[in-house]
């Protein structure tokens, strides 16, 4: 099995993983809601007028609705790769707030060329495993000077779980996140100009490994790589990895590390590989957004 092999990402196991959460992922994903609104905070730093708005990773919506309230009279497009989180979007109901959605995969985007003037992503690329194709696929969506705005995980995510895996087998049990010098090269290589990223560390306490590992799936998190193991985990490694984690609780509990990157680009150049979109939704079906009466 090569390097590459062992990061494939099963995109169904992922699709299916997060449309089970649709239901009760807005009640468990605190750490997201947190990170989507201070990513949105970051729009104030730029002089923005605009017109086509892509909110890729949409979820269940409340950023796409979050982005709509903000840019008065722009077309916002929600995409996502799981049907089950759509479906929650659409259920967020009132007229004024129906929303476009059009589930995809941004490794291949079905929009066309230099559609949008934004791209706003909150913690959806880390589940790619082509970062350069994707980076490519939403430089293409983007018009000439157009902002790529995004928060993603970086490789300290989990750290502690990573580790305490490691001490009862050699399998992989967390997904890879890419770090902050790989992510600036990326966006470079993808046609992406004046690049910009920090990065915050996030730490989590919970009371036992079950709660954490219950907190992950909840919100369709947990492991979806192809070589990931597909019968269950033993009793004996279970305990392995949990008596390993044991060994970091503190006072407040088992420590969980969250480490996400923040980036701002604008789309510059071409790619150094060029990647052709597949244009099946056509920019009229977007309406422009109505300001709520009253």
């Amino acid at each position: 099995m090569t390097d590459g092999d062992a990061l494939a990402v099963d995109r169904h196991a992922l699709q299916r993983a997060f449309s089970r959460a649709s239901t009760h992922y807005d009640a468990a994903a605190t750490l997201q809601s947190e990170v989507r609104a201070e990513l949105h905070e970051r729009l104030a730093f730029f002089a923005l007028a605009p017109r086509r708005i892509l909110d890729a990773g949409c979820g269940t919506g409340e950023g796409t609705l979050a982005l709509r309230r903000r840019f008065r009279g722009a077309q916002v497009l929600g995409l996502d790769l799981a049907p089950g989180m759509l479906r929650a979007a659409r259920a967020r109901g009132w007229p004024w707030r129906r929303l476009p959605l059009v589930c995809a995969d941004v490794r291949s985007l079905p929009l066309p060329d230099a559609s949008f003037d934004l791209v706003v992503s909150n913690l959806m690329l880390q589940w790619c495993d082509d970062l350069p194709r994707a980076f490519a696929q939403l430089r293409r969506a983007l018009k000439p000077g157009g902002l790529l705005l995004f928060s993603t995980f970086g490789s300290e995510t989990l750290v502690e779980l990573r580790a305490s895996w490691a001490e009862a087998d050699e399998l992989a049990h967390v997904s890879p996140f890419v770090d902050m010098p790989a992510l600036g090269s990326v966006l470079a290589r993808a046609g992406f100009s004046e690049p910009v990223l920090d990065r915050e560390l996030r730490v989590q306490q919970h009371a036992t490994v079950r709660a954490l590992m219950d907190s992950i799936r909840a919100i369709g998190a947990g492991n979806a790589l192809a070589a990931r193991r597909r019968t269950l985990t033993g009793p004996g490694r279970l305990k392995r990895m949990q008596a390993a984690y044991e060994a970091l609780r503190a006072g407040s509990g088992l420590p969980a590390t969250w480490e996400v990157l923040y980036g701002a680009a604008f789309a510059g150049g071409a790619p150094d590989h060029q990647v052709p979109g597949e244009s099946h939704v056509p920019l009229a079906a977007l309406r422009p957004s109505r300001a709520r009466k009253g």
